[in-house]
């Protein structure tokens, strides 16, 4: 779901995306539910999703990683 002006939200759009097992597999290295780790990491993120080697367990639909990438488009609200 996304706002009236289809501009997605971290807490509504993206972080619900991230499962507890993907949460796990990056803890490491930061936490994919916290808001100021994935906004400080989200290029990063994006890259990977988009190259298909995150998740570490298959490659999330075109449409997830568009969603992502039109939240950083939006400025990464929260």
């Amino acid at each position: 779901m996304v706002t009236a002006d289809n501009t997605p939200s971290f807490t509504r759009d993206i972080q619900p995306l991230f499962r507890e097992s993907d949460r796990e597999s990056m803890e490491f290295a930061f936490d994919l539910w916290d808001y100021q780790d994935v906004r400080a990491n989200a290029e990063d993120i994006l890259e990977r999703l988009s190259e298909g080697s995150m998740p570490c367990d298959g490659e999330w639909p075109e449409e997830q990683i568009t969603q992502f990438r039109r939240w950083i488009e939006a400025g990464m609200p929260a």
